[in-house]
């Protein structure tokens, strides 16, 4: 098959309701029909987000530590964030987030990968972004909540892809940045 892609598919929906409202996402129930018959399905209706692999001239890729309670985990992640703001371009949101989680900019941009997070149980679409060209941020952000304790740490790229493979680090979008990352040839891989 030389042209493997996602295919884009329209069911006809019969209901749509938004069953929950949360804080940072709702859930939805929609009615449609499917094949012979009607079909029922929740799902977390989602914003969006952005996710960051950023890289220096070292070869390292800056990772963040936080607390998220659904796991019971301090992960390790990428800076990332909700595409929560009306109309914002996901690189913009992906500048913004990268500058308030670790309060670094970057030179150099470019789309890295994008991906759905959970089909089956959400619409969430998350777009990484390679950065590069890395440098201090003119003001430190002040945090929050989860993000008052984040830890940063700037990590070869190539130790944080042995730590994905070897299953030291399970955050998806992490794990999809650094492997992109490097088969991109980033950091001297």
């Amino acid at each position: 098959m030389t042209d493997l892609r996602d295919e884009p598919f329209s069911p006809e929906i019969v209901a749509s309701e938004k069953v929950y409202q949360g804080a940072v996402w709702d859930v939805r129930s929609d009615r449609f029909r499917y094949g012979d018959g009607e079909l029922v399905r929740q799902y977390v209706d989602h914003t969006g987000a952005v996710a960051v692999v950023a890289v220096d001239d070292e070869g390292r890729v800056l990772l963040i530590q936080q607390y998220r309670h659904p796991i019971r985990h301090r992960d390790w992640e990428l800076p990332a964030g909700l595409l929560d703001i009306e109309g914002e371009e996901p690189l913009l949101a992906a500048q913004r987030e990268l500058a308030e989680e670790a309060d670094v900019t970057a030179a150099h941009w470019e789309a890295l990968v994008s991906t759905y997070t959970t089909p089956g149980g959400n619409n969430e679409i998350i777009h990484l972004f390679l950065a590069t060209g890395i440098s201090r941020a003119a003001t430190a952000h002040d945090r929050t909540d989860e993000e008052a304790d984040i830890r940063v740490e700037w990590v070869p790229l190539s130790e944080a892809v042995d730590a994905v493979l070897e299953g030291r680090m399970r955050n998806a979008i992490l794990s999809i940045g650094v492997l992109a990352a490097e088969r991109r040839g980033v950091g001297g891989a």
